[in-house]
């Protein structure tokens, strides 16, 4: 056993959750979930959450009699802005009662909710660095600005399949610039694409809507996987990786030992195959 995985399961046997653990180690949710995902919180820890955040939603109530001013626009049809900021939120986001929250170490991706963001919503956002682990964070705290996100997500989800086929697309690359990884380990002549998402309803989602594309797929666990020569083609020519998303080789575990492009690595991993 490894000293990262037996460090995850030390802390979780002492009643730590998995953002607890995230940041005494600074490695990411993925990472450790999977060693912890068999480990539940005690019970009295259970209760313990459950009890603050009744405690927060009654202190918000009580916020929320002066509500905000600082209006927001609304959207009607669903295009590409809407799509690309509502799905990130979804995925690498937070649509809390008090505002919207966006994390990420890939400043493209920051920049780009944050532009997406504009159209709706003018003013700037909160910002916040974790030195220890890279990430940044962006923060809107408007009570009513996320209520209709909260809501127009639930739209996106329900009527996403029916959309036209380039805001798919704009879905599922969001998918996989956010949860997405190109794992690509020659020596073990592995080549695959995977997403990682903790909720079961949204991993079937992107399935079915990359069937599509014509992109078959296996789920596995909390992940969604694509192999194979051809789809790994197709996926770099359907979908791919957005320009300037890299993966962290800052990371004890990279094999990389550097924040190369997922978009290059794909590139590598087709490259790779015997002709």
């Amino acid at each position: 056993m490894n000293a990262f995985k037996e460090q995850c399961i030390e802390l979780r046997k002492k009643d730590f959750t998995l953002n607890e653990i995230v940041k005494i180690t600074g490695r990411s949710k993925t990472s450790i979930h999977f060693h912890i995902r068999d480990l539940p919180l005690s019970r009295a820890k259970q209760l313990k959450i459950k009890a603050a955040k009744r405690r927060f939603a009654i202190k918000l109530a009580a916020d929320r009699r002066g509500k905000s001013a600082r209006l927001h626009k609304k959207f009607s049809d669903w295009g590409t802005e809407s799509v690309c900021l509502v799905s990130h939120l979804l995925f690498d986001g937070e649509l809390k009662r008090s505002g919207c929250v966006y994390n990420n170490r890939n400043i493209s991706l920051l920049n780009r909710v944050e532009q997406c963001m504009k159209v709706i919503y003018d003013r700037e956002p909160k910002r916040y660095l974790n030195k220890l682990t890279g990430v940044s964070r962006i923060s809107y705290h408007n009570v009513s600005l996320a209520e209709y996100l909260k809501e127009r997500s639930e739209h996106l989800l329900r009527e996403i399949p029916g959309l036209d086929k380039d805001l798919q697309r704009e879905f599922i690359r969001s998918f996989f610039d956010d949860e997405g990884c190109m794992d690509f380990r020659p020596q073990r002549n592995l080549r695959q694409i995977r997403g990682y998402q903790k909720k079961p309803t949204i991993l079937f989602l992107v399935q079915k809507l990359l069937l599509n594309f014509e992109l078959p797929s296996r789920i596995s666990g909390n992940e969604i996987i694509i192999s194979g020569k051809e789809n790994l083609i197709k996926f770099k020519k359907e979908i791919n990786f957005s320009p300037g998303i890299r993966i962290n080789g800052n990371r004890s575990n990279s094999i990389w030992k550097q924040s190369l492009e997922k978009r290059v690595l794909l590139a590598r991993a087709i490259a790779s195959y015997q002709k």
